[in-house]
């Protein structure tokens, strides 16, 4: 049998605590009571009803004043709090609202409408209640969803790279992936869909299906990255656009391919130590009729690394622009250079950013090995 709803009663007057609790109990709801504000506060932590019937005039702490507290405490603010109070002009109810209240009763109350306002306002918070539990559940099924089509520890280790993800919410309009291409041969992917959460986590499957169709070896690069652009017109909304860069990694000859579509630059480490950015002059994706793509080619050698990573990473750093940022990932790579592969990237992360609860955006951060 479900509890019945706890209406906390706070009022300095026994005689009308007595009389609202007798309402109250005929209609078979629980109550609490309290005779003034520090004591409701106390009860609302240790035992917290399903709502508060609160009187404005009490000695020392005013209604008002105690329903400031509780709307202003994370775990008290969802209760439903309805003043009694003989105080019935206009600015004395304007204020109650104001301060949180949900509804404003005069005194003497009628039972009548008492119990009418509780039964409305019971019902309210059980439908809100209702609908974050929905929401949580659907971004819960959505989270699991995205965590199953990301690249999983086996695919990286064959690809010879590791990988630190970290959505600022529970689904992340970042996105990245590893692509095997021909034997020797692998596509590094990362993208950025402009803004984050559910609206932008739904273009990443999508992505993800576009990379794989061109994943042979008949696909160029620019083919890929064009692929997506022109599918990302049609599905992305007004000032919506998506940042990637795709670096293609061909073992066999040591030749790496990279486009970035208006995203941070590929920071290439060499076995010395020495840094390299390889920014190329490509438009981000879903925005023009005629992107402009351009790629640049270069050969590796062992020892080196390279690191794609999402916009994230090197902004919002304390004390510093984008470009301080990225000088600072550049710092970091190079300091993690000797790191195991798959520890890399979360050294990495961590070196720029010791604080992950004060993230602003999602992070992603890829390192490869270039010839293991």
């Amino acid at each position: 049998m479900k509890a019945a709803p706890a209406i906390l009663i706070v009022d300095d007057t026994p005689f009308n605590v007595e009389l609202l609790q007798a309402v109250l109990a005929a209609e078979g709801f629980r109550t609490l009571e309290a005779g003034d504000g520090p004591t409701a506060v106390e009860i609302c932590h240790r035992d917290p009803p399903d709502l508060v019937l609160l009187d404005v005039v009490m000695p020392g702490e005013s209604g008002f004043e105690t329903c400031a507290r509780l709307k202003s405490d994370p775990a008290t603010d969802d209760i439903p709090i309805i003043f009694l109070s003989a105080l019935d002009d206009v600015q004395n109810k304007v204020t109650g609202l104001k301060a949180g209240g949900v509804d404003y009763i005069s005194k003497p109350v009628d039972a009548r409408e008492m119990l009418a306002r509780v039964r409305v306002h019971l019902r309210m918070r059980e439908r809100n209640r209702a609908l974050v539990e929905e929401h949580r559940r659907r971004l819960a099924e959505l989270h699991s969803a995205q965590q199953a089509i990301l690249v999983g520890a086996e695919e990286c280790a064959e690809a010879a790279c590791g990988v630190y993800f970290r959505p600022l919410e529970d689904v992340s309009g970042d996105f990245f992936d590893v692509i095997p291409i021909a034997p020797g041969v692998f596509a590094y992917f990362v993208a950025d869909v402009s803004g984050h959460g559910v609206s932008a986590s739904f273009l990443t499957a999508a992505v993800k299906a576009l990379l794989r169709q061109y994943a042979g070896p008949v696909f160029s690069p620019e083919d890929a990255m064009r692929g997506v652009d022109s599918v990302m017109r049609q599905m992305l909304g007004e000032e919506q656009y998506l940042t990637a860069c795709y670096a293609r990694l061909n073992r066999q000859t040591r030749q790496l391919s990279v486009i970035s579509a208006g995203h941070p630059p590929l920071i290439l480490v060499d076995r010395a130590g020495h840094a390299e950015i390889l920014q190329t002059d490509s438009e981000p994706l879903g925005v023009f009729s005629s992107t402009v793509l351009q790629r640049k080619e270069l050969q590796v050698a062992p020892g080196d690394r390279f690191f794609l990573y999402s916009d994230g990473l090197i902004e919002s750093l304390p004390g510093g622009a984008r470009q301080s940022g990225l000088a600072r990932l550049v710092e970091a790579c190079i300091d993690h250079r000797a790191a195991p592969l798959a520890e890399a990237p979360t050294r990495i992360a961590r070196q720029l950013r010791p604080d992950a609860q004060a993230i602003t955006d999602d992070l992603v951060l890829m390192a490869v090995e270039a010839c293991p």
